[in-house]
C-alpha cells in the first residue's frame, strides 16, 4: 500500500490510515506500534498530533495497514492482546482471545470460591488465556491446561514463562490422559459449523480452533461425554459456545447427568457460556 503524499505528522498518518478504511481505534493502535509506543498510550497521540512523523514510521505503518485491510487481526499485527488484565503474546498459531471469553473466566472463578487450593483444567488452551487468567487470580490453585496443537502450546508456555505463572501444560486431545478430581473444567472449544457464512472473515485464524462439524457441536459433545470422569463430586463443567447454541448445550449437559445447568451472558447480553455441576450418580 502506498500513499500519494507521505504523511509528515502524527495526525496526518492517522488520518491517512482512517481514509483507507481502517477503523479509527485499529489505526491508532497500529500507529502507536509503528512509533514504538505501547498500545494503551492513545492519549499520547492526541498530545503529539503535530509532531513530525519519524522517517521509518510510515513505511512500517503502511505495511501493517495493508495486512489489516486484507483481514489480518490487529492482535497478530501487534503481536499481543490484553485478556483479563494480562498482556498475552499472540500470533497466527492461536486464536485471538476475545473479551467475551472473560465471562467464562469470571464464572470459573466464582465456582472456585470457597475451595482451598482448588484444581482447574483449561481444555484447548490456545494462547493460555483462560488458564493464565485463573492462575493469576487464584495463585493457590493448581491450574492445568491442554491443547492438541504443539504450536499453540509453545505460545501458551511462552506466555506463562513471561508472566511467571506456574500453569502446567500438556499436549492432548481434550481429556485424553487427563487427571481427575478437578473443581472446574473450563473450555472455549471450537463451536462454529463447517458451513457458517462468517468463516471467511476468520480465515487468518487457525480453523482447527474454530470449526467443529456440521452443527458446530462435535467437540462440545465429546467434552460433555468425558468430563464427568475427571471432575470432583460437585465439580463444574463450563463451556463457551455460539450465540444460538445455549439450548442445545443445555440439553447435552442435562442428558449426560449434569445438574443446575445454566448459562452466563456475554458483554452483548447473549448467552455465551453454559455449564453444570457433576454429582455422583445415585
Amino acid at each position: 500500500m502506498t500513499a500519494t503524499t507521505t504523511p509528515s505528522t502524527v495526525a496526518q498518518a492517522l488520518g491517512a490510515a482512517v481514509a483507507l478504511g481502517i477503523d479509527r481505534l485499529d489505526a491508532q493502535l497500529l500507529l502507536l506500534h509503528a512509533l514504538g509506543r505501547a498500545p494503551h498510550d492513545r492519549a499520547w497521540l492526541l498530545a503529539h498530533d503535530t509532531d513530525a512523523l519519524p522517517e521509518a514510521a510510515w513505511p512500517a505503518l503502511s505495511a501493517q495497514l495493508s495486512r489489516r485491510l486484507a483481514g489480518e487481526p490487529v492482535a497478530y499485527l501487534l503481536g499481543e492482546k490484553e485478556f483479563h488484565g494480562l498482556n498475552l503474546q499472540v500470533d497466527a498459531r492461536v486464536l485471538v482471545p476475545r473479551p467475551d471469553t472473560e465471562t467464562l473466566v469470571e464464572w470459573a472463578l466464582q465456582c472456585l470460591e470457597g475451595h482451598a487450593a482448588p484444581r482447574a483444567l483449561d481444555l484447548g488452551t490456545g494462547s493460555g488465556a483462560i488458564a493464565l487468567a485463573l492462575q493469576h487470580a487464584r495463585p493457590d490453585a493448581q491450574v492445568d491446561a491442554v491443547d492438541a496443537s504443539a504450536d499453540a502450546l509453545a505460545v501458551a508456555e511462552a506466555n506463562a514463562r513471561r508472566l511467571g505463572l506456574p500453569v502446567r501444560f500438556a499436549q492432548a486431545h481434550w481429556l485424553d490422559g487427563a487427571a481427575s478430581g478437578y473443581t472446574v473444567i473450563a473450555s472455549n472449544p471450537p463451536y462454529i459449523a463447517a458451513n457458517d457464512p462468517h468463516l471467511p472473515a476468520l480465515r487468518h485464524e487457525p480453523s482447527s480452533a474454530l470449526v467443529a462439524g456440521a452443527d458446530g457441536l462435535d467437540d462440545i459433545r465429546q467434552i460433555v461425554r468425558t468430563a464427568p470422569d475427571h471432575l470432583a463430586p460437585g465439580g463444574w463443567l463450563l463451556l463457551e459456545h455460539g450465540h444460538d447454541q445455549a439450548v442445545a448445550v443445555h440439553q447435552l449437559l442435562a442428558e449426560r447427568g449434569f445438574t443446575e445447568v445454566q448459562s452466563r451472558e456475554d458483554l452483548a447480553g447473549i448467552q455465551r457460556c453454559s455449564g453444570g455441576i457433576w454429582r455422583t450418580v445415585k
